[in-house]
């Protein structure tokens, strides 16, 4: 249920990445006939086409193709074995595995793409929950359409009446200023839509823990309530929170990842109940595992610093009107 929970939470990042995919900003291109295995989420597709993003923050264009194997991990990413599935399972919000060759267009030909069913079950109830605010936002949009054809009718009208009289021609003149400002109210609006799906840091607050732990140690509440105190005095227009959970090295990468995904869950939990965290606010919580450690995990110092939570405060460009 924790795992369905924090999939779900994603439903605000699958939405604002709704672009289609064949205008995709800031690709990272793969050169042609280059081997590549990527692992990531699902933020857009098409019948054809996945537009994917990885831990490290790296896009890309996979290509599908009836040739292309998709099946399921019947013990995790990165295991063989599992059922086929039809590439329509590839949904939103689902994390994969992608293996393939880069194409003369930098995008990925995907060989074989693998996922875990218990992630494709709760992409499943996401895809269900993704409708009603993809509706909402296509609402905002008609509506932002409509004000612009107003405001070019309206101008048409009074450049007609500036022909009558010069005293006319003043008048259109004003008016026309109004329509300037009017159009420059609808652009605006149309690049916060756009801008959606942009994100800059903020601040990013660590939380330790002990090893093999995923309880609230007296200190690590500390770091989290000093972090919920100094936000209180901030402007938080657009703010949007990601929660990451990461392990040390010490025992073995599955039970590390399930322990990762716990720490992530008690701060997130912790967030919710405790501050009253909004869910519209949080961005693709996860648990990392032993991926992208803070520091060697040669040394005790290091371990110590790799066992940790990463809160990453967030500002929506979009949604803060930056755009």
């Amino acid at each position: 249920m924790n795992r369905f929970k924090v999939l779900c939470i994603m439903a605000c990042f699958a939405v604002l990445g709704g672009t289609a995919a064949a205008q995709v900003p800031n690709v990272t291109n793969v050169p042609d006939g280059q081997k590549i295995k990527i692992l990531g989420y699902i933020n857009q597709r098409s019948e054809e086409r996945l537009v994917m993003t990885t831990q490290d923050k790296q896009r890309y264009v996979v290509e599908l193709s009836p040739a292309t194997s998709v099946k399921s991990n019947t013990k995790g990413i990165g295991l063989r074995g599992g059922d086929r599935y039809n590439v329509s399972h590839l949904l939103r919000g689902l994390r994969v595995q992608v293996q393939g060759r880069g194409t003369a267009s930098g995008s990925i030909n995907a060989e074989d793409v693998r996922f875990n069913e218990v992630d494709l079950r709760a992409a499943e109830g996401l895809e269900a929950r993704m409708d009603p605010l993809e509706q909402t936002v296509a609402s905002n949009t008609d509506r932002i359409t409509s004000t612009e054809g107003n405001v070019t009718k309206q101008a048409g009208q009074i450049a007609e009446n500036a022909a009558l009289t010069s005293k006319a021609q003043a008048t259109a003149d004003n008016a026309l200023s109004d329509a300037e400002r009017a159009q420059k109210t609808a652009d605006r609006a149309n690049n916060r839509i756009n801008g959606l799906g942009e994100y800059e840091p903020v601040k990013t607050v660590i939380v330790p823990f002990a090893t093999g732990q995923f309880n609230l140690s007296a200190e690590a509440k500390k770091v989290i309530d000093d972090a919920a105190a100094w936000v209180k005095t901030q402007n938080t227009k657009g703010w949007m929170v990601e929660v990451v959970g990461f392990a040390d090295s010490t025992g073995s990468t599955a039970p590390n990842k399930r322990l990762s995904e716990k720490r992530a869950n008690t701060v997130l939990g912790y967030l919710i109940t405790q501050y009253h965290l909004p869910l519209t606010k949080l961005v693709q919580p996860f648990g990392a595992g032993v991926d992208m450690p803070a520091a060697t995990n040669d040394t005790a110092e290091g371990r110590a610093l790799n066992r940790r939570v990463e809160i990453r405060l967030l500002l929506n460009k979009g949604i803060a009107g930056t755009n």
